[in-house]
């Protein structure tokens, strides 16, 4: 394997490259109007209440129409991630940091894609945008190295008559939880790290930017990641995201965001649910 090596940025100067983007926002913005579907366990998933998102740089342009999760839908997510955790916590390292190289490798391929949707999403301009979709390939090759070398274990001292082994063993499901701001990089992170560790995840994006995380599940298909390791859903975080952060089966919420929603979860999270048996893990990451 070679050594991580940060991807390096699009040079928009050069007319191939900018006639390539140029075509490609073209080709993303025909896609306008779809809507797509929550997705647990690999079933898509439609509800009656539904959201849009829209083009900040285009008042009142809709992008795409997303669903809006209730709490029925949460737990839906909940129960197949950890059924699907029972077989993923077994899967060998090399197998999970396998899917891991193959989404960085899709990424590239989607590149123009992936930025395209990030300009039209969130008003990034090129560089910001592919600089974003660089980050995100870099996480996936970089967790999918880490969980390899975690897997070794480390070099233990051992004791005369002693037989001394260290093993890092996953958690259960993660609540993730991105913002808007960095809404491929900082989701594919957060995301690749908490499965190629062996848990499974349940994946709520920002309201304000499910657009770019839609074509990130459409790559962790493309992966052929088992059903159900990761799971998709869209809506109000004061809903189904605060029911799965206080829920007694979340083992580990990874959220980046404003102060105020992260101190809410790590509030929540904080109180022991009846039949929790644990103590719950929060990863945040708070503006300011």
């Amino acid at each position: 394997m070679k050594p991580f090596k940060p991807e390096t940025y699009t040079d928009f100067s050069k007319p191939a490259n900018r006639k390539m983007m140029e075509k490609t926002l073209a080709r993303v913005e025909s896609e306008f109007g779809r809507e797509y579907s929550i997705i647990i366990g690999g079933e898509r998933i439609k509800l009656d209440n539904k959201f849009h998102s829209y083009n900040p740089s285009k008042k009142g342009e809709i992008i795409a129409t997303f669903q809006k999760a209730d709490e029925k839908t949460a737990e839906r997510a909940m129960e197949t991630a950890l059924k699907t955790f029972e077989s993923w916590r077994f899967t060998p390292a090399k197998v999970r940091a396998a899917y891991l190289f193959k989404m960085a490798e899709i990424m590239r391929k989607r590149r123009h894609e992936l930025s395209a949707c990030m300009v039209y999403e969130v008003g990034k301009n090129w560089l910001e945008a592919d600089a974003d979709v660089a980050e995100a390939i870099d996480f996936c090759d970089y967790y999918a190295r880490e969980a390899l070398r975690y897997d070794k274990g480390p070099k233990l001292i051992q004791y005369q008559g002693e037989r001394d082994t260290q093993t890092y063993i996953p958690l259960g499901v993660c609540l993730v939880i991105p913002p808007w701001n960095f809404p491929l990089a900082i989701l594919a992170g957060m995301t690749t790290a908490a499965f190629v560790a062996g848990n499974t995840v349940i994946l709520k994006p920002s309201s304000d930017s499910p657009f770019i995380a839609a074509k990130f599940m459409e790559i962790v298909e493309q992966a052929k990641i088992p059903a159900g390791v990761v799971n998709f859903m869209t809506g109000p975080g004061a809903l189904a995201g605060d029911h799965l952060v206080r829920h007694a089966k979340t083992r580990l919420i990874a959220f980046t965001g404003s102060k105020s929603v992260g101190l809410r979860i790590v509030e929540l999270a904080g109180k022991t649910q009846p039949g929790q048996i644990w103590i719950k893990r929060v990863i945040a990451e708070m503006g300011g």
